[in-house]
């Protein structure tokens, strides 16, 4: 138990707002705007570091140094203790920053927010404007 939390401390460390499109480079994002996704989650990182079959740990109860509201952050292996990579495909840091913001908008619980939301937005009607109410004499 001891050598495997030693072990999980030498991991990378991604957190949420490196991929963020919503946020700035000065607030942390890491990548360019266009190639990062909206308002992910650890839970959405760590399903996608899944899919690329790379070993990760959700960290909920750390926060963002620049950033303390914004909790959670994920711990990743990229590299073996004899230094060969987990993923070939997957070779440093930055890489996989770019395929987990790629992956992330397809997750699944993320397109079923979404579907509900853009159903009610199309199909709400004209809304009355204008001040209305009674006028005092």
């Amino acid at each position: 138990m001891d050598a495997e939390i030693s072990n999980i401390k030498k991991w990378i460390i991604l957190y949420p707002v490196y991929i963020n499109s919503k946020k700035t480079i000065a607030e942390g994002r890491r990548i360019s705007a266009g190639k990062a996704c909206e308002n992910p989650t650890c839970i959405e990182i760590g399903d996608c570091c899944a899919h690329f079959k790379l070993p990760f740990a959700i960290e909920l109860d750390k926060a963002y140094p620049r950033d303390f509201m914004q909790r959670g952050r994920v711990r990743v292996m990229l590299k073996k203790e004899d230094g060969t990579l987990v993923n070939p495909a997957i070779s440093s840091r930055k890489q996989l920053m770019h395929c987990v913001a790629e992956l992330v908008p397809r997750h699944p619980g993320r397109t079923k927010k979404q579907e509900p939301a853009a159903a009610s937005t199309s199909g709400a009607g004209p809304a009355k404007s204008g001040k209305g109410g009674k006028k005092k004499r």
